[in-house]
């Protein structure tokens, strides 16, 4: 009896002191990271917009947090193969995508059957950058402001013809709600990517096109293409003399772009704010707002919370807008 009274107290300690042991184990886990390179998803081809961010964010990211991170390209099916591969992740915090808002608010509801959910499936990090879709006409072009296309529109409907980077694009839909707004028709004319897009556009053989201003920068500054407009609520500080669709002739026009970095579900919250705290001080200095200024977007920043509110918020916005225009995925 002696015996047994010593030795409850005595298991009771034991198994105290072990579930104590695991305890530093799973936080020293977390405080470790990253211990190994972390993978970094883009579900579009490199040279696009989106590649075009995450390798300049990527390169000031790894070392700010002291490891390496790679890029993988995982282009095709509306986003959905890139995405899908951050959504069946381990949520340890080395698989991360980086997710234009054509990815995570607009494509998704244009696609029929989704192998995730956006919402659901996905841990919000930070918006990194946000930016605008800009109306764009060959120089050639007798079109030399947004009214003069939409009086061509008007006085020749059905001639028209607008071109995009690929059906479901930002630039497709926002063609659309302009097209909407601005109560003219023209022909949607859908390419492989938005480089042959802008080739056939220099060339003339399309009337105008609505592209990330993130690929079309290049072009406006070399006099390749006329920019008449940008989508967003603002100007762009990069291109202050171009006005924005709804100052230039669509009142009430608004479609923003923005470029964020995401995750599977489940990750550990330290490692969401260890990672998001990291980014946040590379988006503040000056040496990666420098760099990142040839780009084109507009550096963002803020939380989890935020970044995961404007997911919400768009993927309700462009639902509307995509039910309205009738915009299909060809």
């Amino acid at each position: 009896m002696r015996l047994e009274r010593v030795m409850r107290p005595l298991s009771s300690t034991l198994l105290f002191a072990c579930a104590m042991l695991a305890m530093p184990s799973n936080a020293g886990a977390q405080g470790s990271y990253p211990d190994k390179p972390i993978r970094m998803i883009v579900p579009q081809a490199p040279g696009s917009a989106t590649d075009n961010v995450a390798r300049v964010f990527a390169a000031a990211l790894g070392p700010e947090l002291g490891q390496t991170i790679i890029i993988e390209n995982k282009p095709g099916a509306a986003f959905t193969i890139g995405l899908d591969l951050v959504a069946k992740a381990a949520p340890d915090g080395y698989t991360l995508g980086v997710g234009p808002v054509g990815a995570l608010a607009i494509s998704p509801n244009m696609v029929a059957k989704l192998p995730f959910s956006v919402e659901k499936d996905f841990q919000p990090i930070m918006v990194i950058a946000r930016g605008h879709l800009l109306v764009v006409v060959a120089p050639s072009s007798p079109i030399q402001s947004l009214k003069d296309l939409i009086d061509a529109g008007k006085k020749n409907p059905g001639t028209l013809t607008n071109a995009s980077s690929a059906s479901g694009s930002p630039g497709h839909v926002g063609a659309e709600l302009f097209k909407s707004m601005a109560g003219i028709d023209a022909v949607h004319v859908p390419y492989r990517g938005g480089a042959t897009a802008t080739t056939d556009l220099i060339a003339g053989r399309v009337s105008f096109m609505f592209e990330s201003l993130n690929s079309l920068s290049p072009h406006v500054r070399s006099g390749a293409v006329r920019g008449l407009a940008v989508s967003g609520d603002k100007r762009s500080i990069n291109f202050p003399d171009i006005p924005t669709v709804a100052e230039a002739g669509v009142p009430g026009y608004s479609a923003p772009t923005w470029t964020g970095l995401i995750g599977p579900a489940g990750m550990p919250k330290a490692i969401v704010d260890k990672i998001n705290a990291a980014a946040n001080r590379v988006l503040a200095t000056p040496a990666f707002r420098e760099r990142f200024a040839a780009v084109g977007d507009e550096l963002a920043g803020g939380t989890p919370e935020e970044f995961g509110a404007t997911i919400k918020n768009d993927l309700a916005k462009w639902k509307d807008v995509v039910q309205r225009s009738g915009a299909k995925l060809e």
